[in-house]
């Protein structure tokens, strides 16, 4: 793919110098790496060409090291198709412990996504599910880190053969990769005459919508539109979130490339009503749609999907805090991943096409205190899982009410777009 030329004009930029200005905007304005700074990488192996790049723009940063972990959708795949029974509770703890020591010794953390969206449909919705539960337990030192934003942390995508003709399966291959990479390239603002400086202007829009938020001090939000009334309680000292984000090492970047949210920590026990998810969700392998939950007192009493019901019930089993949210995000319709009209399968884009909400861990970042414990998070009512796992929730039909303290409400969004 590196040699590919899509199908822009003379002079604009080829493919491989779009790919390196994507490489720069991963790591100065995602991860802004800091100079000595280690980073680790995860990257699907149809990613090289990227991580490649992004592993020069580092040394150029003055990383002291990148180490790069890749994984493979073969070699996944012959574990559920030979693996013994038993060997679907092991995930590797020693080299997720090794990451969590990584990170506590200061590296920045990078993940490069490009998963085929439906690689684990067809296998057995069990074994999965217990798989995932293991490698979650694992993985938890390090990903609590993250989500204390302790380090610098970033997401990026890449385009894979098998997600592209997930996203454009009436295309042949090579057309709907070139299609995907378009579509990366302008939901990341590679395309912008100054990407970088895009993002600047990017970033100091949502934190106006931010201060916004943070200054009305609103006790829920209610989220109405076609089969959802829904309620969701902030958690008590909750800040908004979204765009630039300082970790707790002094460095300022973007978490997510692309994003277009705002976001903060529900009350886990404060939420009620019904809601429909707008766009299906692509989890560990396999498409959920249209699912549609209840929840009493912040807690999932009902759930329903038209496919993927068992891989449903089983990710809102993983545990106790499964069943309730760690997140609550809004996005304007208008944003130019809604606009593309494309469901790309992968929730770094689909979460910022729709406001949307999130089962599971909650982001201890976006409290006013950013220095609370484990025991002043729980009785703030931020959630506590294995999983986060975002689905979205908004469309030009939802409308969203912001209610205060003494419960009167106003209107933040109508139709999806933004009131205020």
């Amino acid at each position: 793919m590196d040699t590919h030329q899509t199908s822009l004009s003379p002079q604009s930029p080829t493919h491989a110098q779009r790919l390196d200005r994507l490489a720069e905007l991963a790591v100065r304005v995602g991860l802004n790496l800091a100079p000595g700074q280690e980073l680790v990488m995860t990257a699907p192996v149809e990613a090289l060409p990227l991580a490649r790049r992004i592993t020069e723009q580092a040394y150029r940063a003055g990383a002291s090291l990148v180490t790069t972990i890749l994984g493979d959708d073969e070699m996944a795949l012959a574990r559920y198709r030979h693996a013994s029974e038993d060997s679907f509770d092991t995930a590797p703890g020693w080299l997720f412990d090794g990451m969590a020591e990584a990170f506590r010794r200061g590296a920045a953390r990078l993940a490069i996504v490009g998963d085929n969206p439906t690689l684990l449909a067809g296998e057995d919705a069990e074994r999965v599910a217990r798989a995932n539960r293991a490698r979650s337990i694992a993985y938890r030192p390090a990903l609590e880190l993250i989500t204390a934003t302790a380090i610098n942390w970033s997401l990026v995508a890449s385009a894979t053969p098998a997600w592209a003709v997930t996203v454009f399966p009436d295309l042949p291959a090579e057309a709907a990769l070139a299609r995907l990479w378009d579509a990366i390239f302008a939901a990341s603002r590679v395309d912008e005459a100054d990407p970088v400086g895009a993002w600047a202007a990017h970033n100091a829009r949502l934190m106006e919508k931010r201060t916004m938020l943070n200054a009305r001090r609103y006790a829920a939000l209610r989220f109405r539109g076609p089969g959802t009334d829904l309620t969701v309680g902030l958690a008590d000292g909750h800040a908004w979130m979204g765009g630039l984000s300082t970790a707790k090492n002094g460095i300022t970047g973007n978490p997510n490339i692309p994003t277009e949210e705002v976001f903060t920590t529900p009350h886990r026990t404060v939420t009620e009503g019904v809601v429909s998810a707008t766009k299906p969700l692509s989890y560990q392998g396999t498409l959920i749609r249209d699912i549609r939950v209840r929840f009493e007192a912040g807690r999932i009493t009902e759930a329903q999907a038209s496919t993927g019901q068992a891989v449903l019930e089983r990710m809102i089993g993983t545990d106790e805090g499964a069943r309730m949210l760690g997140e609550v995000a809004l996005v304007p319709n208008s944003n130019p991943i809604s606009r593309s009209g494309l469901l790309f399968f992968n929730t770094l884009f689909d979460e910022n096409a729709a406001s949307h909400i999130a089962l599971g861990q909650a982001y201890s970042k976006c409290f006013l205190d950013q220095n609370l414990d484990a025991a002043a998070l729980d009785a703030a009512g931020a959630n506590r899982s294995l999983i986060h796992v975002d689905w979205m929730i908004g469309s030009a039909e939802t409308d969203v009410d912001g209610i205060d303290a003494t419960g009167i409400a106003e209107p933040l969004m109508r139709a999806g777009e933004w009131v205020k």
